[in-house]
């Protein structure tokens, strides 16, 4: 007698179910990419399927973080800045930053 409610149930289960792999195929591939192409530091963020990039000249960037030492690290230079690091671990970011720092100095 109830089979009409437990099919009617596990259409709604399977709906949900395929909701969810659809959010999280949307962000599977969210990353930042940071790397230094000559003289040039090159910052792409990807988020939800969109992509932004920005480019500093090594010698006038600066590496800081947004408020706090957890915060964010805020990648600054020529009147553009972009925020890195929400995928590293808080505790982790004042490493990343001075790696970022050591990279640019260096070569």
């Amino acid at each position: 007698m109830g089979a009409t409610l437990v099919l009617a149930f596990a259409g709604l289960e399977i709906g949900v179910v395929g909701l969810a792999f659809l959010i999280y195929a949307r962000h599977a591939t969210d990353g930042e990419k940071i790397s230094i192409q000559g003289c040039q530091l090159v910052v792409e963020c990807e988020s939800a399927g969109r992509l932004e990039r920005a480019e500093f000249a090594r010698q006038w960037v600066r590496v800081e973080p947004k408020s706090g030492d957890h915060s964010l690290i805020e990648l600054s230079g020529q009147g553009r800045s972009i925020e890195v690091g929400r995928f590293v671990r808080p505790e982790l970011r004042q490493v990343l930053a001075r790696e970022i720092r050591k990279a640019l100095r260096s070569a």
